[in-house]
């Protein structure tokens, strides 16, 4: 079908992935995970509703008992799957455009399945999977209110925030639903930005990693005189950071500070971070007393790494950022939360805390569209044969005494992503010029 992802399964509706295809994956799920029960939910996009029945009756159809989540953020349905210990599907397509849909699929306890751990074979099952099963097996749909286990939950992430203001946009998303829910009475004041749910997402589109999406909310900070303000994706599991003066933060920043914040209550405890981050988030961890694991790149991966090694909380450069406290999970309003707390313990700016992190100069991920891509890096790779370090972790990272770069294949698009890093912004604007001209040439 070609919807069938590293990290989940996306296409474009009707065209690529319709009601009959989430039928088949669905009852492909139900027969590869095994359970008697799986937890379901969806978010706001247009089809979803669509989906989610297809996804029922598949599920319903082959034995399985459908328990209705609701329309819900992708880390409430982490949520959901964590702490009741159950399986769980999600229609979303995340941050995709609005014409997208698709799916998530976690075990019990929010593991969630990668092409490797469960995708791949989900594909496999569902091609075999006729639209009328000869022997249905119907079982029972439920409905299951989440939402004050959630917020009770989220809630004792709070130590203090009391008296700040915070301009969120919501995107037209998921967040405009669960942003109140537990913000709710905590004191600090939410100014609201996008809240009118539409699956349209007509404010500025699902997806904040796209600078230009991001004028809004740093216009509505200056003109509110805010303390932060911060941006979420479609399905509210990404979320991105400008501080009071609306500038914008990097995700591996926000790395940097999280882990500060963690670490002053969890000394020694370990930090995962992916590995097209900058340089001065192993220092940070470092320098407030943690240990630094760099890691590749992917939420299943990230996940995983987690586990394997113990870690207690880890961040991505994509801006999604996971707690072992959540189920090793990804959660926006927790990471809102946790720099809200050290904004107010610390009695710094958002500017005045990221200040001291700026001290490398970093490109962001730059994307090129390239046809065989594996033969490209390779060229590259070959280029930089003199570099002081060479890792082949997740694409290939190439290491110089003043400057480093990353590239890799796109898990999810057709796309080779470059992140590179110098000392100053002369250097990083030479290099980047220059990696522009291998990669295009």
């Amino acid at each position: 079908m070609g919807i069938f992802k590293g990290y989940d399964i996306r296409g474009i509706y009707p065209d690529e992935i319709d009601e009959k295809k989430v039928y088949k994956i669905a009852a492909a799920a139900a027969e590869f995970l095994n359970v008697k029960e799986i937890l379901l939910g969806r978010d706001v996009r247009n089809a979803s509703d669509l989906l989610f029945a297809a996804a029922a009756e598949g599920l319903t159809n082959h034995g399985v008992k459908v328990i209705d989540i609701g329309v819900c953020s992708t880390p409430m349905f982490n949520f959901a799957s964590g702490f009741y210990k159950k399986p769980a599907i999600m229609i979303t397509a995340s941050h995709n455009p609005p014409e997208f849909n698709g799916m998530k699929i976690a075990r019990a306890g929010a593991e969630s399945l990668s092409y490797e751990s469960g995708i791949g074979e989900i594909e496999r099952i569902s091609a075999g999977i006729s639209e009328e099963p000869k022997e249905i097996k119907k079982s029972e749909l439920v409905q299951k209110d989440i939402e004050e286990d959630y917020v009770k939950y989220v809630s004792k992430f709070v130590k203090d925030i009391k008296g700040l203001r915070v301009v969120v946009d919501a995107g037209n998303g998921a967040a405009a639903l669960t942003v109140p829910l537990v913000m709710n009475g905590l004191g600090a004041e939410i100014i609201e930005l996008f809240f009118d749910v539409d699956g349209n997402f007509p404010g500025r589109g699902p997806n904040p990693m796209l600078d230009e999406t991001l004028i809004h909310l740093q216009n509505k900070v200056k003109k509110e005189k805010a303390d932060l303000g911060v941006a979420f994706d479609g399905d509210a599991d990404r979320i991105r950071f400008v501080d009071e003066n609306g500038k914008i933060i990097l995700g591996d920043l926000i790395t940097a500070l999280v882990a500060k914040e963690i670490l002053i209550s969890n000394p020694g405890e370990k930090i995962i971070y992916d590995l097209r981050s900058s340089r001065v988030v192993d220092e940070t961890i470092k320098e407030s007393g943690g240990k630094p694991i760099m890691f590749r790149v992917g939420h299943s991966y990230i996940k995983e790494g987690m586990k394997e090694h113990n870690v207690i909380f880890g961040g991505e450069m994509s801006a999604h950022y996971y707690y072992k406290d959540y189920f090793y999970s990804d959660s926006g309003v927790i990471t809102m939360i946790k720099i809200m707390n050290l904004i107010k313990s610390s009695g710094k700016t958002l500017s005045e805390l990221v200040a001291p992190l700026r001290k490398y100069s970093h490109t962001g991920e730059v994307n090129f569209k390239v046809e065989e891509k594996d033969k490209k890096i390779a060229e590259i790779e070959s280029h930089f044969k003199d570099a002081d370090k060479t890792l082949h972790m997740d694409g290939t990272s190439i290491y110089y005494g003043d400057w480093w770069f990353n590239i890799r294949k796109s898990n999810t698009e057709p796309f080779l992503r470059l992140n590179l890093e110098a000392d100053t912004e002369k250097l990083m604007k030479e290099k980047l010029k220059l990696l522009t001209g291998l990669i295009e040439g």
